[in-house]
C-alpha cells in the first residue's frame, strides 16, 4: 500500500511560515517551504537586493545579506493575511548594516503558494 503526501494548503504554508519567522528562522522557512524554482523580487530600485531564482541563489542573496548586518536593534513580523493562493505579513527592522549604517525598514512581504511551497516572494518597502 502506497501513501501519497497531500500537499500543504496556503493557510497551513502560512502558519508554518509564522511559526519559524516568530523565531527568526528565515533559513528553514527557506529550506522547508520554498520551492526549487523560487523567485524572489525586490522593488525596481532597491539599494539592498535584487531579482533572485532558484532556491541556491535566493539562500545566497539571503547570506550576503545576513553577513552584512553588523548589529539588530529591533524586529517584528505580523500574523500572515491569507488570500487565495497568497500570503502577506508585514516585516519591519531596525539594524545597523555595512556600507549603510543604521537602517529602519517597514515592508509587506507577499509570498504565492503552489503545490504547498513558495514559488514567489515579493518584497514592498
Amino acid at each position: 500500500m502506497t501513501t501519497s503526501k497531500t500537499a500543504l494548503t496556503t493557510k497551513e504554508v502560512a502558519a508554518r511560515f509564522n511559526e519559524l519567522a516568530g523565531q527568526e528562522k528565515w533559513f528553514e522557512i527557506q529550506d522547508e517551504l520554498f520551492a526549487d524554482n523560487i523567485k524572489s523580487i525586490d522593488p525596481p530600485n532597491s539599494p539592498y537586493f535584487k531579482f533572485a531564482e532558484g532556491k541556491s541563489t535566493v539562500r545566497k542573496k539571503g547570506e550576503d545579506w545576513v553577513k552584512k548586518i553588523e548589529g539588530v536593534h529591533g524586529t517584528y513580523t505580523t500574523q500572515p493575511v491569507i488570500g487565495g493562493n497568497h500570503f502577506a505579513v508585514g516585516r519591519g527592522v531596525d539594524i545597523t548594516v555595512k556600507g549603510f549604517g543604521r537602517v529602519k525598514i517597514d515592508q509587506i512581504m507577499l509570498y504565492e503558494v503552489k503545490d504547498g511551497q513558495i514559488v514567489l516572494e515579493q518584497f514592498f518597502y
